[in-house]
């Protein structure tokens, strides 16, 4: 086991990297100049060379890439353009209404999607399973924005029994904290509650044909030990998977959420970095989203051995 976890740790770094080099090709080729967005649009160029010069952004572009790789092996995500705050403070600072939403949207989605694809296989080819099916294609063919709006508009416009817009910090409450957060965690939960929903009614149909549940049914046993103790369980392993990816999703691409929904998060600290020329922040971002996204990777593969004990690392 510690040797399959240091290996796939250590497989990371390669993958990091390569993020890394495309990252830096792409922000800093992108147009547009960050040393003229600080000095406004009346400044004379000898201010924006001199600013370019201060920023390092005269360089030539593998030298800059070389002192930029040197500060991640330090440790060092380099310093925002527009404030010179270190990247990393920035990150830190809009990570917890981020891991609030995913973690909280994941939940909603497990809640729901879960019994559904149950219900749905046990009943498969029935008016249930059809009414399962509808409900995921409805659920994810519906763009997260519209359901924000439609949500927003019922919850608090309407009945006036949740926030509109805004994030409250969990340490100031647990209630005023949920009251925020309860409207884009339902968007964001249904449309990935549509995807787990269908996959666990795919591999639930599959382990409820094997030999071992036929036998189980014919020696009596009730439907829920069944479901829930032989079929859920031998069926967890692509659905615990689903869930991961759904969840790394989540943690690197809440942005169109959070920006309907005025939540301070690392997504709309990305798409103001990206207006405002930020290079160092956005590529900070980037970064941490795919280290996270390799992290929730490892925890799901480490996690198969509790599900199948046959897997052996």
């Amino acid at each position: 086991m510690w040797a399959y976890l240091v290996r796939r740790i250590l497989a990371t770094i390669p993958v990091l990297l390569v993020v890394a080099v495309v990252v830096f090709l792409l922000v800093n080729l992108a147009p547009g100049d960050p040393a003229a967005l600080l000095v406004g649009d009346d400044a004379r160029t000898e201010d924006i060379e001199r600013v370019r010069q201060r920023l390092g952004l005269d360089q030539p572009l593998p030298v800059r890439f070389v002192h930029w790789v040197g500060d991640l092996a330090q440790g060092n995500l380099g310093n925002s353009v527009l404030n010179s705050r270190p990247v990393l403070d920035l990150i830190l600072q809009r990570l917890e209404p981020t891991a609030s939403l995913a973690i909280l949207s994941i939940i909603i989605a497990i809640v729901i999607a879960i019994p559904l694809g149950i219900l749905a296989a046990w009943n498969a080819g029935k008016a249930i399973d059809r009414g399962v099916m509808v409900f995921a294609v409805l659920s994810f063919s519906f763009p997260v924005f519209l359901v924000g709006y439609l949500l927003m508009y019922v919850f608090s416009l309407y009945w006036r029994i949740l926030p509109v817009q805004g994030y409250t910090p969990l340490a100031q409450g647990l209630g005023p904290w949920l009251a925020n957060l309860i409207l884009p965690s339902v968007a964001l939960g249904l449309v990935f509650s549509a995807l787990l929903a269908r996959m666990t009614r795919s591999t639930m149909i599959e382990v409820l044909n094997e030999d071992y549940i036929r036998t189980a049914r014919a020696k009596g046993l009730a439907t829920r030990p069944i479901l829930f103790r032989h079929a859920l369980k031998n069926a967890a392993v692509p659905i615990v998977t689903t869930i991961g990816v759904a969840f790394a999703a989540l943690i690197g691409g809440v942005v169109v959420t959070e920006s309907v929904f005025a939540i301070p998060g690392v997504g709309r600290l990305t798409i103001e970095a990206v207006l405002q020329r930020d290079y160092p922040v956005v590529q900070g971002v980037v970064l941490f989203a795919a280290f996270a996204c390799v992290m929730v990777n490892l925890v799901i593969d480490l996690s198969y051995t509790f599900f199948d004990p046959r897997i052996r690392y």
